[in-house]
């Protein structure tokens, strides 16, 4: 199906292109979200009529997002999950749980603006871009933890993981001074 892009598609194309697309992503997505048009002779007419307003909008809209961007960049936001002694999640934290975190945080975002590979499975700091123009995006950081005592360790840089190897670094090591205290209370008895 051929369409007329109202606004920037990433790896599809500009504003105004006309590009050949697949019919159900057209008619489930381009089309529903007023993303594109179908490209037909009164929808071309149309389109060039009204092209100034759409790029005055656009570029309104661009300009809304970076400022929110500019704000929204580099933020932190804790999100307490239940998980295991070796930091696997019992469940996962979705781009919901990540717009649902920022929203608290104060500011607007919502799960569809929430760019993620795959859902986080694991504690510690993770990057999550958050989309907020087809031209803008910031990137913010999601401080998975078991409490807010646990983030607050992760966010000063270190890990769960390394807590528990240097709790039980030291444990062994407390172990075995005992032991030799006690090797050495012996080895006076033998004397």
């Amino acid at each position: 199906m051929q369409v007329i892009l109202l606004e920037r598609v990433a790896k599809l194309g500009q504003m105004g292109d006309v590009v050949k697309v697949r019919d159900g992503y057209a008619r489930n997505f381009l089309l529903p979200q007023g993303k594109a048009l179908r490209a037909n002779d009164a929808n071309i007419k149309s389109f060039e009529a009204r092209k100034a307003q759409l790029e005055i909008r656009n570029l309104e809209t661009k300009k809304e997002a970076e400022a929110a961007a500019a704000k929204l960049e580099g933020q932190q936001f804790v999100v307490i999950r239940s998980a295991s002694d070796a930091g696997a999640l019992y469940g996962s934290v979705t781009p919901r749980d990540a717009a649902d975190a920022a929203t608290a945080g104060g500011f607007s975002v919502d799960k569809r603006q929430v760019a993620l590979k795959a859902p986080i499975k694991e504690l510690g700091l993770h990057e999550v871009h958050v989309i907020l123009h087809p031209e803008v995006q910031a990137t913010i950081t999601i401080n998975v933890a078991r409490s807010a005592e646990e983030a607050a360790i992760q966010a000063a840089g270190k890990s769960i993981q390394q807590l528990a190897a240097e709790a039980d670094a030291a444990a062994e090591f407390e172990i075995a001074e005992l032991f030799d205290e006690v090797g050495a209370a012996a080895n006076d008895d033998d004397e």
